[in-house]
């Protein structure tokens, strides 16, 4: 689920829900959404995953880059405890830190 909020400059901010289950049926899904909303900014809400797989980390990681080069904030927040532990046992918690914000 997407909605919208006024964010920096005046510039769009979109609010994603992501989904309890990060896996593969959900990357798809996930990409297209992502997609969707490259021309504002983009806040993902984290707070209810309960899995994230490797497939959805790519995910993230490609729009977390993607944003970043188009001048873009892409923030993960809030983060769910299974969300953070996932980030760290893929050893991915650091390409992330850039991504915390208030939401």
């Amino acid at each position: 689920m997407a909605s919208g909020a006024t964010g920096r400059a005046g510039r769009m901010t979109h609010i994603l829900h992501l989904p309890a289950r990060l896996d593969l049926p959900a990357a798809r899904p996930l990409a297209a959404q992502i997609r969707a909303a490259m021309d504002d900014d983009l806040s993902l809400n984290a707070a209810g995953v309960e899995h994230l797989g490797a497939i959805c980390l790519q995910t993230l990681l490609g729009a977390a880059q993607a944003f970043a080069a188009r001048g873009l904030v892409l923030t993960i927040a809030p983060r769910s405890a299974a969300f953070e532990d996932a980030l760290a046992r893929f050893g991915a918690t650091a390409h992330f830190a850039g991504c915390r914000g208030v939401t």
